[in-house]
């Protein structure tokens, strides 16, 4: 035997190998075409690209729900921030006279340290009621005793 005939031997293995190789992969290749033509057919292949559409909708309705959502959640920490929610309550007996401490002094302040004092004093005869404007803890009236305890209650709560 002489060269060129190994030669085609050679080149014959080779053929049936391709052709072996390649009967393979079109089996392969069909079974994945049956799969896929399965799972196309009926309600999936006419629906899946409006469940596609129909779920992209969906993401971006929940996208913009998702910032009005943020953007109501900052307005809510906006309008904590200045809501009183420091108090100081200091209770006293403002005549001397009455007994069980009915007069108050009612400290209201913000984040910012900016509200008011109200102070009620209960008399037999008479109640009187006065509210004093605090500005970031300092109170540009005079403060009586009782309020200013209210006022520092109210500034370390």
């Amino acid at each position: 035997m002489n060269t060129t005939s190994y030669c085609l031997i050679a080149v014959g293995i080779l053929g049936v190998l391709f052709i072996i190789l390649h009967i393979r992969q079109s089996i392969k290749i069909s079974r994945l075409m049956s799969r896929y033509e399965r799972f196309m057919r009926g309600k999936n292949a006419e629906n899946l690209a409006g469940a596609l559409e129909e779920n992209f909708r969906q993401v971006e309705k929940l996208s913009i729900e998702h910032q009005k959502t943020e953007l109501k959640v900052e307005e809510a920490l906006h309008s904590i921030t200045t809501t009183f929610h420091k108090l100081g309550i200091v209770k006293y007996d403002a005549f001397k006279e009455m007994g069980g401490n009915l007069s108050f002094a009612l400290c209201m302040l913000d984040d910012n340290n900016t509200g008011f004092i109200l102070n009620t004093m209960h008399g037999r005869e008479s109640s009187y009621t006065y509210i004093k404007e605090i500005i970031k803890g300092e109170a540009y009236a005079t403060l009586g005793e009782e309020e200013k305890e209210a006022l520092e209650k109210a500034l370390s709560s």
